[in-house]
């Protein structure tokens, strides 16, 4: 038979040294940690019974986005925030502080996303209009060819009104986001922008064919400045309600559905009669 090992004093207390070195190792390596208020899921190992165990520092709240999903969860919250302050405040009056409190954030973590005001609002309207552009093609593509004008830019008139934050959105696109972008923020959003419109050029031709190409993308951008022009119009401040109420200037009333729509079928008809020739 075997005979158990006696230890000597010396060893043991040896032993007991080792063992709380390595706990002090511990506790230092888990302070600093705590310090740095490290934000994610750790793996730490320590001994324990001469077992080398695997456990993880408690969560943060908002620990750093490991995945796709948890970063666009991420940008979606700002997206909302930045619009809510743009809707009770007004562009001019949001700034980057200001949505970063608004949707949880510090001002460190917002960085991680964007830049500037500016970026996020530039963002916002590609999300917007991104969504807006895969319903509108889903809509046309639903329709017969040669559909008449008018039911053309009630197409477009419903499609628009389905994005009310687009809308919003529009009228500062030229003025305030694009004019305060970086070259690099406008490259990549103006990329985005032609590929949308790209395809719905296609389902533009399917429809109308003597309106393609180039004719097509101007059916768009003009529907589109027509659209801006027609919703900034509506938007009216307390004075000019008051002055629309009047009798004499009734004819100067914006109204929203009908001037778009209105619009729309006169660019449909002049892009068709400019392939006439002339007599």
């Amino acid at each position: 038979m075997g005979t158990l090992r006696s230890y000597s004093n010396h060893e043991l207390n040896l032993e007991a040294e080792i063992n709380l070195h390595n706990s002090i190792n511990i506790l230092l390596i888990l302070s600093i940690l705590l310090i740095f208020n490290i934000d994610k899921r750790l793996p730490v190992s320590y001994i324990e019974n001469k077992r080398l165990v695997s456990t993880y520092v408690v969560n943060m709240n908002w620990q750093r986005a490991r995945t796709d999903e948890n970063k666009n969860a991420r940008k979606e919250a700002i997206y909302q925030a930045a619009f809510t302050l743009f809707k009770n405040n007004g562009y001019d009056k949001v700034s980057f502080n200001a949505i970063a409190v608004e949707a949880g954030f510090t001002k460190s973590n917002m960085y991680r996303y964007f830049s500037s005001k500016d970026e996020i609002f530039l963002n916002v309207f590609a999300y917007l209009f991104e969504q807006w552009a895969d319903d509108f093609s889903q809509q046309l593509r639903a329709i017969e060819q040669g559909v008449a004008a008018k039911d053309f830019a009630d197409i477009w008139l419903n499609s628009m009104l389905s994005q009310p934050k687009l809308l919003d959105l529009m009228p500062i696109l030229f003025t305030s986001l694009e004019r305060n972008s970086s070259f690099e923020q406008l490259l990549e959003f103006k990329r985005l922008s032609m590929n949308l419109l790209y395809r719905l050029t296609l389902d533009i031709t399917r429809i109308y064919p003597d309106i393609e190409g180039e004719k097509a993308f101007k059916l768009l951008n003009l529907s589109y400045a027509a659209t801006t022009n027609s919703w900034t119009a509506t938007t009216q401040s307390d004075a000019l309600t008051k002055l629309y109420q009047l009798d004499e200037f009734q004819a100067l009333k914006p109204e929203f559905e009908k001037d778009l729509t209105t619009s729309i079928e006169i660019i449909i008809q002049g892009l068709k009669a400019s392939n006439q020739p002339n007599v």
